[in-house]
């Protein structure tokens, strides 16, 4: 447990510097990643939701659906791709997906499309290489939970959203010296600045 809290709590630190609402974290210095990782390895902080809140942050958890339709287009593909290549990267956590509905229709109804929805979501990642067993669940909450409060159709509110639940409780075993790699060169280059210096080879190319 120890050293999962650790690496997670790597992860998650060099994640802040990065991805902080307005950018505000970048300028971050390394103590406050340490408190950070401190925060997170001593229970006070838990890393579980840190992760989830950066899946939100680096991809769109949501995509939305046609009316009265479970099929995924083009766009609610390419955010599947985007969340299937982020969730590769974290092989000890788990997901729960839940599918939603507009107004129209009847409850019992929308409460079935809702599941259809997030059935079809969980297929597609499944089909991008994520074992099933790391969608912990398919949840429909039908018609019960809009973005957009209205008796009419709304594509807002016809959607799946994709979350982080927890951990394995069985981790693969990942977190070996290639997984620790992935880690760390994250971390190492979140706090290396871009260089605007130019070699001395590089000029006299240019001179030629």
């Amino acid at each position: 447990m120890i050293k999962k809290a650790a690496i997670f709590g790597l992860c998650l630190t060099a994640a802040a510097c990065e991805n902080e609402a307005g950018g505000e974290l970048q300028r971050a210095s390394f103590g406050s990643a340490t408190l950070n990782n401190a925060l997170v390895m001593s229970g006070d902080r838990s890393y579980a939701v840190q992760l989830a809140n950066r899946f939100a942050l680096e991809v769109p958890p949501t995509i939305n659906f046609d009316f009265d339709s479970a099929s995924l287009d083009a766009n609610s593909r390419a955010v599947l791709d985007r969340q299937a290549t982020w969730i590769k990267q974290f092989p000890e956590v788990r997901f729960r997906v839940y599918g939603h509905t507009d107004s129209v229709g009847s409850s019992g109804y929308n409460k079935s499309l809702g599941l259809r929805r997030a059935r079809a979501a969980v297929s597609y990642l499944s089909s991008r290489g994520i074992s099933r067993s790391r969608l912990e669940a398919v949840v429909s909450h039908g018609e019960t939970q809009p973005l957009i409060v209205t008796q009419g159709r709304e594509r807002q509110n016809r959607r799946t959203v994709t979350e982080v639940s927890g951990f394995l409780e069985t981790p693969p075993s990942l977190l070996d010296g290639k997984y620790a790699q992935v880690v760390y060169r994250e971390y190492i280059e979140s706090a290396v600045p871009t260089s605007t210096l130019t070699s001395e080879r590089s000029i006299a190319t240019v001179a030629e």
